[in-house]
């Protein structure tokens, strides 16, 4: 199956950064900052044996919606994009497929605190709404996890969803989460 990513030119340079597809080579360096014990506590899969982690990045379906983010021929973190269908009733069914996308994203700590973060999110939301034509994007964190969701916020996204005690973490227990959405009218027009 192919992803939207498949139809753009790569790589896609911002200011400070460039997004770019990843490839198995990718594999070491987003190794390195995803086993760091503040990066492990809020990523979706802490995968802590090498082989499980290789497995799970080479996923054909993972590596299609992974983006790379470089500084200076250095990755310093990574990006996801899902596409996915709007919920819709059935007559208009087909016209909620592949409108709308999930974030995620994943910044070496050691990068935090500099703006990269949000300059990559926000390249990745234009992208979305640009060149690929979604029309909602949508991202969720836990409540606890608060330099996410300001992250959601600086990019522009609305808090849509405060749910209590729903996120189950593997080490912290039962936590409220929080879901943020943006529509492509929503997104400024590039200048």
């Amino acid at each position: 199956m192919r992803h939207p990513f498949d139809t753009l030119d790569w790589p896609i340079p911002t200011a400070r950064l460039l997004l770019r597809r990843a490839t198995p080579d990718d594999l070491e360096a987003t190794w390195t900052f995803r086993q760091l014990p503040e990066t492990q506590e809020w990523i979706g899969a802490a995968l802590t044996a090498y082989d499980d982690y290789r497995e799970h990045f080479l996923h054909d379906e993972r590596l299609a919606e992974l983006l790379i983010v470089e500084l200076d021929g250095r990755v310093v973190g990574d990006l996801t994009l899902r596409v996915q269908d709007a919920w819709a009733q059935k007559e208009v069914a087909d016209q909620a497929k592949g409108v709308q996308g999930e974030l995620g994203w994943t910044l070496d700590p050691s990068y935090g605190g500099k703006g990269y973060a949000t300059e990559a999110v926000r390249a990745l939301i234009g992208l979305a709404f640009g060149r690929l034509g979604l029309r909602r994007l949508r991202a969720d964190c836990f409540y606890d996890n608060e330099p996410s969701w300001r992250l959601m916020e600086r990019v522009g996204m609305r808090r849509e969803q405060h749910t209590v005690k729903d996120s189950l973490h593997r080490a912290r227990g039962w936590l409220d989460g929080l879901s943020y959405a943006l529509l492509a009218e929503e997104w400024p027009a590039p200048k």
